[in-house]
């Protein structure tokens, strides 16, 4: 007995197509790089490709039947020439995220170590500018060699106006600290900030006696936070140095966050708990957040490259895909 093909494995057949891909890790927070000309958007990864790149998105972060990723990073020419890179950023349920503090190493890494700027492959280079949607951004590569780099990131001023995080909690006023969030769980005291993308931070003893996933997963879709909220649950472990654990928008529980520890530390200073610069204690590596008196955050962490190849991806029709 032989079996047909059907009409529909036929042009699904038909539209699978190799793409090339770097995959990169920072702090345990994993993220897969590919480049916008290799995709199969004409080189184009604008507003109107979006339902394609979260398709995408989804496929090739998948855990068990894709690469398997916390996020995807689209790499394209940036808008100014006197940049370096523009990326668009992909969560793993394919919604999109304006900012990845641990990301942003890695596609700084991605362009050192792949020769993306002409005469650099493998060779530090003093400062990086790259587009996000939350702004650009400048990476200082501080160590490292090709393969596995130190990189500082100034991450901006921290958004503290609820409007602008957005946070719509009734009399809510900058900078949100120790506001009462009702969840399933009881009232949480939260500190609310945006770091380019919005987060929401409670202090805890200890992470055994709380189920923090439970309440992550309920606080990224609570109805004060318009467009979902990364979570973080801090524990402070001295003044210069704090332990956090990750729930971030889209992905779920992540061993790392570089714009989750950079929050996490300007609500423990906020908090009175901690000071200006600490070191962060992740499930996966240590980071450094500075936040100076001049109101700039800078995260200064690791990216090392993991690997890389072709990920066969069978891009599904419009009318099945959207």
């Amino acid at each position: 007995m032989s079996i047909g093909r059907s009409s529909e494995a036929t042009a699904l057949l038909r539209t699978t197509m190799r793409i090339p891909f770097a995959k990169y890790q920072a702090s345990g927070n994993d993220f897969v790089i590919v480049r916008a000309r290799d995709l199969p958007l004409g080189g184009r990864a604008g507003p109107a490709q979006s339902p394609r790149l979260a398709a995408l998105a989804r496929a090739i972060l998948a855990r068990h039947t894709g690469i398997g990723a916390d996020g995807l990073f689209v790499a394209a020419p940036p808008d100014d020439a006197t940049h370096h890179l523009a990326v668009r950023i992909f969560n793993a349920d394919g919604s999109e995220a304006e900012m990845s503090g641990n990301g942003i190493r890695c596609s700084a890494a991605w362009l050192l170590d792949n020769g993306e700027l002409r005469g650099t492959r493998g060779k530090r280079l003093a400062a990086l500018a790259i587009e996000t949607a939350a702004g650009l951004k400048k990476i200082e590569c501080v160590g490292g060699r090709q393969g596995d780099w130190i990189f500082r990131v100034n991450m901006g001023k921290p958004i503290l106006e609820p409007g602008k995080i957005p946070f719509g909690g009734e009399g809510a006023k900058a900078p949100v600290v120790g506001y009462n969030l009702p969840v399933s769980q009881g009232t949480q005291a939260v500190t609310v900030t945006s770091m380019g993308n919005p987060h929401c931070s409670l202090f805890v003893e200890d992470f055994t006696n709380l189920d923090w996933r439970a309440l992550g997963r309920e606080i990224e879709r609570h109805p004060l936070f318009p467009n979902r909220t990364n979570v973080e649950f801090v524990r402070i472990l001295s003044r210069r140095r704090i332990e956090v654990r990750f729930w971030e928008r889209g992905v779920g529980e992540t061993a790392s966050s570089g714009t989750g520890s950079s929050a996490a530390a300007v609500a423990a200073s906020l908090n009175g708990l901690a000071q200006r610069k600490v070191r962060v204690k992740t499930l996966g590596y240590e980071l450094e957040v500075d936040w100076t008196r001049a109101g700039e955050v800078y995260l200064t962490g690791p990216a090392r490259l993991v690997g890389g190849g072709y990920y066969e991806y069978g891009e599904q029709p419009a009318s099945e895909s959207m």
